[in-house]
C-alpha cells in the first residue's frame, strides 16, 4: 500500500481510532481493484480496526474509474466500495484550484501542468515558475511553502539550462517582492556564488556557488528534516553524512529522510 495513517474519529463521546488506506495510482491496472480490497482486508485483519480506502488516481485515461471489487460464490457476496479522485477531473475547474488555499491544490496543478507540458519545456518553464510564484500569494507558513516549492521542483523537472533560468527568476521574485525566506537552500547557494563570481561570469559564478555552499546546504537540510522528523539523532550521524560529498547522493539522503517511517530505516539506507 502506498500510505496508512492512524486518525481520530468522536463516537459517543469517546475518541476512537480508524484506519485511512491511501493508494495513488498512475496508470490503469486490471487487476488495481482487487489489489485494493487485498490492502484492504490485510489491514483489517492486522489492526482489527474499520478501514476507509481512498484512491487517488493520476493517470491520463478519463474513462478508467475503478470504484469497487466483488465477487459472488454460493450465495456469497464479497464487495469493498471505495472513494476515488481522479486529478483529471480537476483541470476543468482550473479558476477553483487557483483559488483555492488548500495546499493539495498546489500540488495537483503542479501534477496536471507536468503532463500537460510533457513534450514542451519551454511551457514546462512558464507553468513551473507561476506555481512558484503563487506560493507567496497564498499564505502559507514558511514549512509548507518549502515543502510545496521542493515538490514543484521535483515533479517539474527541466533541462539544465531552464532550471537556471528558473532558479535565477525565483531569486529576481523573491528579492522584488521583499519575501526572502521561500527559496529552498539550493538556490541561496546559487545565487551566493553567482554574486561572488559575477566577474568571472555567469556560468563559472554557479559553479563556485555549487562548490561553496550546495554541499552543506544540503547537508543541513538533511539534519535538520531527521531532527524535526525523528528528535535526538546519534552523535555519529553528522560525520556519516557529512563523508557524503555527491551532491545528488545528498538529495537523494534527503529525500528519503522524508519518506523513511523511522531513523533505524533511513539509517540503513545511509549505510547503503
Amino acid at each position: 500500500m502506498d500510505k496508512l495513517a492512524r486518525v481520530y474519529r468522536r463516537g459517543d463521546g469517546a475518541e476512537i481510532w480508524v484506519l485511512i488506506h491511501i493508494e495513488v495510482q498512475g496508470q490503469p491496472d486490471d487487476d488495481f481493484e482487487e489489489r485494493v480490497y487485498i490492502y484492504n482486508y490485510r489491514i483489517f485483519d492486522r489492526y482489527k480496526r474499520r478501514v476507509a480506502s481512498l484512491i487517488v488516481l493520476t493517470d491520463t485515461n478519463p474513462d478508467w474509474r475503478p470504484v469497487s471489487y466483488e465477487y459472488r460464490l454460493f450465495g456469497c457476496r464479497t464487495l469493498l466500495e471505495f472513494l476515488t479522485a481522479k486529478l483529471l477531473d480537476c483541470g476543468a475547474d482550473w479558476d477553483n484550484l487557483l483559488e483555492s488555499d488548500n495546499p493539495f491544490a498546489i500540488v495537483t496543478m503542479a501534477h496536471l501542468q507536468t503532463q500537460a507540458t510533457r513534450h514542451n519545456a519551454e511551457e514546462r518553464y512558464a507553468a513551473k515558475l507561476r506555481l512558484a510564484k503563487l506560493l507567496y500569494q497564498k499564505g502559507y507558513d514558511r514549512r509548507e511553502i518549502i515543502n510545496l516549492f521542493r515538490f514543484i521542483a521535483w515533479v517539474m523537472a527541466l533541462p539544465p539550462e531552464l532550471e537556471d533560468q528558473f532558479m535565477n527568476d525565483v531569486i529576481a521574485y523573491e528579492k522584488k517582492e521583499n519575501l526572502p525566506y521561500m527559496a529552498p537552500f539550493e538556490l541561496r547557494a546559487f545565487e551566493r556564488g553567482r554574486e561572488e563570481g559575477v566577474e568571472e561570469g555567469i556560468e563559472k559564478g554557479i559553479e563556485k556557488g555549487i562548490e561553496k555552499g550546495l554541499e552543506e546546504g544540503l547537508r543541513q537540510a538533511l539534519l535538520s528534516t531527521l531532527t524535526v522528523r525523528f528528535g535526538a539523532l546519534a552523535e555519529d550521524l553528522p560525520a556519516r553524512v557529512a563523508a557524503v560529498t555527491e551532491p545528488a547522493e545528498l538529495r537523494e539522503l534527503h529525500r528519503q529522510a522524508l519518506l523513511a517511517d523511522s531513523l533505524e530505516e533511513f539509517m540503513v539506507l545511509l549505510g547503503e
